[in-house]
């Protein structure tokens, strides 16, 4: 069945130029739905059964897991968009204001919590406090943290040649100490980036810390999904489909896009070939790399030197409560960060406990055996009530290719929304968004998208969030 026979959808909206989008993750749920919103017919392809990408939810007997744990800030505004066009914000809500409980597996008892937070006060002042009483650093590493951090906010995020240089490397020109590395940058770079300080692009890092930190007092708020990943991103995000009139189709692996002689677009299906004015390919850059066309791209090879990080996520069910805050942060310890999933897991005794272990290339490939010999005794050394609580459960969830390795001079491998070929566009993190792979790199990468593809189809773009748009 053509694309062309399809008949007008769900929103009674008038048959118009057809596109097919190509991937169900929140780059292609992102494009299919603003492309929906300005009238035209979208159908959506995904290979999965489920919608989502890498953000996503599964069974586990009783349980209901996230397959990892996701968060987004404030300043997150594509994301935010993308919640309320759901109708998903409320079951995803931010702190009030922003607090970190932060554990120190190897300080003395009494010293052991400390807190990153903010106040009201406008920027820098809003971390003077929580920076001035941080006592995982000493007095004389707050200090050049504070002197570091006003260089950083001095740097200009248009600066090409801030991507080639090392964020570690400018973190120790800077005076920065491997224990203040440890105990402040890379707690919030490694779960932003994926990546250590010394793997990382000055240019990235610099903009998390920069629109996270030093852009607003409540930038670095943070929100999570107090529901399983799978009833936002497929199940409220298909039922936005539906409503907008598109065309959902899981269980369905494109397997060729190619030009036709009309200037439209033949993407090819098992059993189905689909014509379209516009294609929207929203998949990984590997298998972007695979379905475009020839000449889509100037130098398409570069797409296989986008490296990949993995991220690991440690599962761990008790049969009491062992900790009673939301989630906290780890240092002196092989953990990173640690969130309560009991409620939104549907458990109905005990606690269960989600390890979100980032830069993980040295872990990712272990035995389950090993991680749990390694990594109960350290929840017993970070909680004490957990020293005598049964392990009811531990398994462990594994993404090898989670997100892109934001390493120096990724950026000039990473394509923006427009091919050289008319009507066909990508979308996905590891495109030219500006920021690393992230659920708001996801999103505002499938809002340039649309906008693109809008803007050559004559199409009105003003229902679409604004933001400045990569090259």
């Amino acid at each position: 069945m053509s694309e062309d026979t399809q008949p007008t959808g769900a929103s009674g909206r008038p048959e118009g130029a057809g596109a097919v989008v190509v991937g169900g993750g929140l780059a292609g749920i992102t494009a299919a739905l603003a492309l929906a919103d300005a009238g035209v017919r979208v159908t959506l392809l995904e290979g999965r059964p489920r919608l989502g990408g890498l953000a996503f939810s599964f069974q586990r007997g009783e349980l209901t897991v996230d397959n990892g744990q996701h968060v987004y800030l404030r300043c997150c505004t594509a994301y935010r968009w993308f919640l309320d066009r759901i109708d998903g914000a409320s079951l995803a809500p931010l702190q009030d204001r922003l607090d970190v409980p932060v554990l120190d597996a190897e300080a003395k008892p009494g010293r052991r919590l400390g807190r990153i937070g903010r106040t009201a006060l406008p920027v820098p002042l809003h971390l003077a406090r929580s920076l001035a009483t941080y006592q995982h650093l000493s007095l004389a590493e707050r200090a050049k943290v504070g002197r570091a951090a006003l260089a950083l906010k001095a740097l200009d995020l248009d600066d090409p040649a801030l991507d080639d240089q090392n964020f570690g490397q400018w973190l120790a020109e800077h005076g920065q100490s491997e224990r203040a590395v440890e105990a402040l940058w890379d707690l919030v770079g490694v779960a932003t980036l994926n990546a250590v300080a010394g793997d990382s692009s000055l240019g990235l890092a610099a903009m998390v810390f920069k629109t996270g930190l030093l852009s607003d007092p409540g930038a670095a708020d943070i929100g999570w999904a107090r529901v399983p990943l799978g009833e936002l991103h497929d199940t409220l995000a298909r039922k936005a489909l539906d409503s907008a009139g598109v065309r959902t189709e899981v269980r369905t692996r494109v397997t060729s896009i190619s030009p036709n002689e009309n200037g439209r677009w033949s993407v090819q299906v098992p059993g189905e070939t689909l014509d379209a004015d516009t294609v929207v390919l929203a998949v990984p850059q590997r298998e972007a790399h695979d379905l475009l066309p020839e000449g889509a791209l100037d130098a398409p090879e570069r797409l296989l030197e986008i490296g990949t990080a993995p991220i690991l996520n440690v599962h761990v069910v008790y049969d009491r409560k062992v900790l009673a805050r939301p989630f906290f942060a780890a240092l002196g310890s092989p953990v990173q960060w640690v969130f309560d999933r009991t409620d939104a897991s549907g458990l109905r005794e005990g606690q269960y406990l989600a390890l979100s272990q980032s830069a993980a290339q040295d872990e990712i490939d272990e035995p389950v055996a090993v991680l749990r010999e390694r990594y109960l005794p350290e929840l017993e050394r970070l909680l004490p009530a957990a020293r005598g609580a049964e392990v009811k459960d531990f398994f462990v969830t594994r993404e090898r290719t989670a997100t892109f390795a934001p390493t120096p001079g990724v950026g000039r491998l990473r394509p923006g929304a427009r091919t050289r070929a008319p009507g066909l566009y990508l979308a996905g993190a590891w495109t030219a968004t500006g920021w690393p792979a992230t659920m708001e790199s996801a999103v505002r990468s499938g809002v340039g998208a649309a906008r693109a593809a809008l803007g050559a189809l004559g199409r009105p773009r003003d229902h679409l969030l604004t933001f400045e748009e990569a090259a």
